[in-house]
């Protein structure tokens, strides 16, 4: 008994130190292959196809170099995780080029030769720690001889972007020209004087660019076209309209002739653009405006009532009022993948888009003209008074009749075009115009602006200066110029970004509640207009200077009906509003517990499984 525990124990022994030297071996030997499996439901770890096409292109030896400082006590542990991922795709990029990219790993440690280096490629040094200590570089370089494009800094809080980042400056770098993208605005979307309204406060500064345009100069050669202008120029191939307001029919003319020429047309117009500041009325509020290409739409038979703005109980949210607390605001749209067109190349990867106060397109598209919507309403949803949506979202629930349409928000028009200006140029006689285009082009009409400010596209981080997407609003408007341009390998890239899976569920259940209590709240209006109609007809008897309401026993006793009434029907909107909130409670919980505890339980089962159906085999044996 004795001689078998210690053969058992030696070759126990032995066995361990075989698994210990195998597994040893194995690792040495696969160490150099990098091979995982990405189980994310998009693929988010997994090289897109748009990145691999930008690579197919590369015919000469590409050079990035990645500087990280490594040593132990000036990179934080935060950084140096996210360098590892950098490093990792990057491998990715490298494997994928067929060898094309060769990788360059720098330490640009102080008055060092790879901290000169650094500089000259424009990696800037990021301050951390405490006062004093030397800053770090966690930055990349893209080289192709004689072009070089740089990554300053590798920020975390782009990780969504990364991918994306680095095939761009690999564009940038193989690419032999720009396309050329005009820009035809009244708005300082490219940046420009001061504001009238921050110079009143003594700021006199000049404006910044829109962020979304600061981006689309990293890919394009942005040139501006004024609004008087009365041709485009033949360089410009994409030509993006923003906001016309009061546009004239000269201007229009040349974006009509434009388009028959073949040129790209993109135009964002607006029924409320609430970030048109420059003329703000005399109590400081801005009341945004209207803007269209009247003359041009009418010839494509597209209608766009500027006075209208488009409310959707389905994708609206409360948001934070002027007194702190939430607000219905149901023409301000959060727009999930139910409203953008899965099938089309320039929103199938869209999702998570913030449309404030956009207008709705109607109407049926001209002969020889073919409308396909590109963002659109769900059915619950409501042509509305723009100015009434901005500052009385509860008026706008309260009277809310869905319309049972799905209103187009963005659409492209395709085919041969006919000019809106059959008589010729306005103003001029016996001029050589175009009246209907050669071939089949473009126009993509959208109807919001506000979706380009910064304030609903990105988020700043303020010590570094760094803009991050809060939603796919950049990303759409990026692939959307890439396609129009005929770029379109930074689509599949980019659109990881803006993946975003809201509580569609929990979307629906909101529309759902507010529309069981909307028939109480018609009902208390129709009792106001009816007490009123009352009131109306109460007798004024004058005495002296002041007047005095006299009502009579019944008028009295349907005003104290009417209160406890409304009383009533207050509890009872709390009421809902409490049973809507633990519905989306317990929602929350249910998915949450789902998503912590479903794997555990799942590898559990499969343990006791496995445990009994050994048990079986031996008990069998």
């Amino acid at each position: 008994m004795k001689q078998t525990k210690i053969q058992t124990l030696l070759f126990s022994t032995v066995g361990v130190g075989l698994a210990f030297v195998a597994i040893t071996g194995l690792n040495l030997v696969f160490s150099p292959v990098r091979a995982r499996l990405d189980l994310t439901a998009d693929g988010l770890h997994t090289l897109s196809e748009g990145s691999r096409k930008i690579l197919s292109k590369i015919d000469s030896n590409v050079e990035i170099r990645l500087y990280v400082s490594r040593s132990e006590n000036r990179m934080p542990s935060a950084l140096k995780n996210y360098a590892q991922t950098v490093e990792d795709l990057l491998q990715e990029f490298r494997a994928a080029s067929g060898g094309k990219i060769t990788i360059k790993r720098l330490d640009p440690e102080p008055d060092s030769d790879a901290e000169d280096t650094a500089k000259l490629d424009g990696i800037e040094p990021i301050p951390v720690g405490q006062m004093g200590a030397d800053p770090i570089y966690f930055g990349m370089a893209v080289s192709l001889a004689p072009e070089t494009k740089a990554i300053p800094f590798l920020s975390p809080q782009r990780e969504k972007l990364l991918e994306y980042d680095i095939a761009r400056v690999i564009s940038q770098v193989i690419a032999t020209n720009k396309p050329v993208l005009g820009v035809m605005s009244p708005l300082p979307v490219l940046g420009g004087p001061a504001n009238p309204m921050m110079m009143q406060m003594g700021r006199q500064n000049q404006q910044q660019p829109w962020i979304t345009f600061s981006e689309l100069k990293r890919d394009f050669a942005v040139e501006s076209v004024p609004m008087d202008v009365d041709s485009i120029p033949e360089k410009i191939q994409v030509l993006m309209v923003v906001h016309p307001k009061d546009v004239s029919e000269k201007a229009q003319f040349a974006i009509d002739q434009f388009v028959l020429r073949g040129g790209k047309l993109i135009a964002f117009l607006d029924t409320q653009c609430i970030t048109d500041n420059r003329n703000p009325n005399p109590m400081g509020l801005n009341l945004g405006g209207g803007s269209s290409l009247p003359k041009l739409l009418e010839k494509w038979g597209i209608g766009l009532d500027t006075s209208k703005v488009v409310a959707d109980r389905t994708f609206s949210r409360e948001l934070q009022g002027r007194d702190g607390r939430p607000q219905p605001v149901p023409a301000f749209l959060f727009l999930n993948a139910d409203g953008v067109n899965r099938d089309d190349a320039v929103t199938s990867q869209s999702d998570n888009l913030w449309l404030p106060f956009a207008g709705g397109f109607t109407g049926k598209p001209a002969d020889g003209l073919r409308a396909d919507v590109l963002i659109k309403s769900s059915q619950d949803s409501q042509l509305v008074d723009g100015m009434t949506s901005q500052f009385n979202g509860s008026k706008i629930l309260d009277e809310f009749a869905p319309s049972r349409t799905n209103y187009p928000l963005a659409l492209r028009l395709s085919g041969k075009f006919k000019s809106a200006f059959p008589d010729g140029k306005p103003g001029e006689t016996n001029a050589t115009t175009l009246k209907e285009a050669k071939s089949d082009t473009v126009v993509y009409l959208f109807g919001d602006v506000d979706f380009l400010n910064d304030a609903y596209s990105v988020e700043i981080n303020p010590m570094l200066g760094l803009a991050m997407p809060r939603n796919g609003n950049l990303a759409l408007v990026q692939n959307l110029v890439e396609q129009a341009s005929g770029d379109v390998n930074l689509v599949g890239a980019r659109g990881r970004a803006s993946v975003s899976r809201p509580f569609t569920v929990v979307q629906k259940m909101e529309a759902e509640a507010r529309a069981r209590y909307q028939g109480k709240i018609e009902g208390l209006n129709r009792k106001v207009e009816e007490l009123q109609s009352k009131l109306n007809d109460v007798q004024i008897k004058q005495e002296g200077n002041t007047s005095k309401i006299i009502l009579t026993k019944d008028q009295q006793d349907a005003i104290a009906n009417f209160k406890k009434q409304q009383v009533e029907a207050r509890k009872d909107l709390r009421k809902e509003r409490r049973n809507l909130d633990v519905d989306v409670k317990n929602l929350e919980n249910r998915v949450k517990w789902l998503n912590i505890a479903a794997m555990p339980l799942l590898v559990s089962a499969a343990g006791i499984a496995l445990a009994i159906a050994r048990k079986n085999r031996t008990n069998a044996k």
